[in-house]
């Protein structure tokens, strides 16, 4: 990579960037060398046939046919270069290979859901292998997301009603960055994920045990990073500041009015079946949006989200 192409591009971290990169940095030099290019035939035109005296009559040409057909072929193998160029890319980044692993994501106002082939979920942590393959097949279940990752060169609008597929094989260990790319609503600017490409052996580790800080961080610091990495603080303060759900400040132990008309003892159980089934009791003044996190959470992530609430005072 030289200077000016890792000035303007992030460092490329899949297969696929390098073509992205190639085509992006043969426009960027065709365009500045046609910049100085036409700006000097514009001063040598000027210099040349500039009026030299009053009298001075400019002779009559009405065309040049060697010249036109130069300005009309030359501009036409470039452009269709480009095209070729640029269709190659295309095909290459739509047609995913036979043996690429198949990720499911969903997409949901402000979190991102991968499922593994295994059923495994994770909520805005996509762990994947290094040097192979990878088809995301994706989907909304609101409004229109895009999923873009700056270091792949990949970017895919994810559509309600409908899927749509991206592929990369990603050739750096550790973390690549993931936006929301399409306005979304309230929380567009933090609906990011993180990619973490793993070695087979970690991979492996991680689908039978999840990630290492999650089997060896303290049950309230776990609970921390669930709130902040999966989707909970977009609804959930933890300053008694009213959201789209109810604030965590001081809940436990509090009795909660639900539209049922019951009162419920804000308890260990009540927040395990909030996390499990969140429409079990809906808090009054609030609207039932809560998403299940059935299959997100590992039992060891739910009981850090209880050990964080309760240390909320």
């Amino acid at each position: 990579m030289n200077w000016l192409q890792s000035f303007l591009l992030p460092k490329a971290a899949a297969t696929h960037a390098s073509e992205v990169d190639g085509l992006f940095m043969f426009i960027i030099y065709l365009t500045v060398f046609f910049f100085f290019f036409n700006g000097a035939l514009i001063f040598y035109a000027a210099h040349r046939w500039r009026r030299r005296s009053a009298g001075e009559v400019t002779p009559h040409t009405t065309h040049n046919t060697k010249l036109e057909l130069i300005w009309s072929i030359i501009p036409l193998m470039v452009v269709m270069m480009i095209f070729f160029w640029g269709f190659k890319g295309y095909i290459s980044a739509a047609v995913a290979p036979n043996d690429a692993t198949e990720i499911v994501v969903t997409a949901k106002k402000w979190v991102w859901q991968f499922e593994y082939p295994d059923g495994t979920r994770t909520l805005n942590d996509l762990h994947v292998p290094l040097n192979k393959p990878v088809k995301l097949i994706m989907h909304s279940e609101d409004v229109i997301h895009s999923f873009f990752v700056p270091t792949f060169r990949l970017k895919r609008d994810v559509l309600p009603g409908r899927y749509t597929e991206i592929w990369f094989t990603a050739t750096e260990p550790g973390v690549q960055q993931v936006f929301c790319a399409e306005y979304c609503g309230k929380g567009h600017s933090d609906m990011l994920a993180k990619i973490h490409v793993d070695t087979d052996e970690q991979y492996e580790t991680f689908l039978r045990e999840g990630d290492e800080q999650v089997r060896q961080m303290p049950l309230k610091d776990l609970g921390r990073l669930v709130y902040e990495n999966k989707g909970c603080a977009t609804c959930h303060s933890v300053d008694g500041t009213r959201g789209q759900g109810p604030s965590w400040k001081g809940i436990f132990g509090q009795v909660h009015q639900g539209t049922d008309g019951k009162g419920h003892l804000v308890d260990e159980n009540y927040i395990r079946e909030s996390i499990l089934y969140p429409q079990a009791v809906v808090v009054q003044g609030f609207e039932p949006i809560m998403p299940t996190f059935q299959g997100l959470l590992r039992e060891r992530e739910i009981l850090g989200v209880i050990e964080y609430i309760k240390s909320l005072k």
